[in-house]
């Protein structure tokens, strides 16, 4: 059974949109530089490292590739697996991110992650495993958005967010990828919310808050909203598809 389209799952995938920007900025500016969850920079990245560009770990891009990659399959194998017994697999997709990001968080703590990684130090093993387990979780999320679908807000990237925002415009309207309020308004929320994301996670770091607890709180989001979706009655949540 899927998430029951409408506001309340669309709000859903903005939170989810802001988590993503905090995600990214732990990634980027304390264990890497590296992506967990836009995968397109991170493939940039490598290809750029492998190069010996300056400050870039082709370990660390390397890594969260292959965390991705393992996330993406265990993610679609428990989703389809729920979902052919006829049970919601939206609640547990957000738990298995969420258990995700916590042991993430949990590994950058107990191994003292600190500091900008790549910049300020060098990276190494502790960085690695926060950054595989980061990666899967973001594997995961692509999946469940890939199921969700919900239009405009991807949740992991804003380049088509933006993109259908500009071509919605009143001056542009392209009918062909959607005009209107209710389409406009998810697009700019969905870039919004990105930025937002990775504003408060940047601006955190940049307080001293070290990387595990930034990174606590995209996890705690994930396994709230997951539960959440679990315990409330199907009918009100789910529909059949």
């Amino acid at each position: 059974m899927k998430p029951r389209a409408g506001g309340v799952l669309t709000s859903v995938m903005v939170v989810l949109t802001v988590t993503t920007g905090m995600i990214e900025a732990v990634s980027f500016l304390a264990l890497g530089p590296v992506f967990t969850a836009m995968q397109t920079g991170n493939i940039l990245l490598l290809a750029f490292a492998l190069t010996g560009a300056a400050g870039l770990s082709p370990a660390a891009a390397g890594v969260s590739c292959g965390g991705f990659v393992i996330g993406a399959v265990l993610g679609s194998r428990l989703e389809t697996s729920v979902d052919v017994h006829g049970r919601r697999w939206f609640g547990p997709a957000l738990l298995g991110e969420g258990l995700l990001l916590a042991l993430a968080a949990l590994v950058a703590w107990r191994a003292g992650v600190d500091g900008r990684a790549g910049l300020d130090g060098p990276v190494d093993g502790r960085h690695f495993a926060v950054v595989a387990l980061a990666a899967a979780a973001m594997g995961v999320r692509n999946v469940t958005t890939l199921r969700v679908r919900v239009p405009d807000v991807p949740t992991t990237l804003s380049t088509r967010a933006l993109t259908a925002f500009l071509g919605g415009l009143p001056t542009v309207a392209d009918n062909r990828i959607g005009v209107g309020a209710r389409h406009e308004g998810r697009r700019f929320a969905s870039v919004v919310a990105m930025f937002a994301g990775g504003l408060l996670g940047a601006w955190l770091l940049h307080e001293g808050v070290r990387p595990a607890a930034v990174l606590i709180v995209p996890g705690a989001l994930a396994l709230v909203l997951g539960v959440t979706f679990w315990a409330v009655p199907a009918r009100r949540t789910s529909e059949p598809g």
